[in-house]
């Protein structure tokens, strides 16, 4: 029987090496592409664009507060690009810039609770597939797929891509 856990070509022979990682980077393209599509519906429904949405997650995800220039070096952008997503964020209320140093010029990034409460409602479905998925494998499995997650980011994130 085939199953996503259990990728085999067409002979039913298990999937090795090439064709495993063409089927890995199948499945990662069909989840991005899911992901995507949601994006973008909670980026219509607020009145942002998809990339404000990438900034908003940068935001939330960041282990300290963001400041805009690493902000801009996380999604690859502009100064200028990330100064107009801001600004579209901060006057639709999801986020608030804080200048908390003596350094007046050092501006961080918080996400407002009101637009966490928005966003986490409207990606509730996320959530709720995340769960089924995790409810439908075992313990080890999930670790599994979170340290190849977490190795995977990993790797993507040392990748060089040209600045803009």
């Amino acid at each position: 029987m085939d199953t996503a856990d259990d990728p085999r070509d067409g002979s039913g022979v298990r999937a090795t090496g090439v064709q495993e990682l063409q089927a890995l980077a199948v499945e990662l393209r069909r989840m991005n592409g899911e992901i995507n599509r949601l994006v973008h519906a909670f980026a219509h429904a607020q009145g942002l664009h998809a990339t404000d949405v990438q900034a908003l997650g940068a935001i939330l995800d960041s282990d300290a507060p963001l400041t805009p220039g690493r902000l801009r070096e996380h999604l690859g952008l502009t100064s200028g690009a990330v100064t107009a997503c801001l600004d579209r964020l901060e006057r639709a209320g999801h986020i608030r810039r804080a200048r908390e140093s003596s350094d007046r010029r050092v501006v961080h990034l918080y996400y407002e609770s009101g637009a966490r409460s928005a966003a986490r409602s409207f990606f509730m479905p996320l959530a709720e597939a995340a769960a089924g998925a995790r409810a439908a494998s075992g313990p080890q499995e999930l670790e599994a797929a979170l340290r190849f997650l977490a190795r995977m980011n990993g790797e993507l994130s040392r990748m060089q891509v040209p600045r803009r």
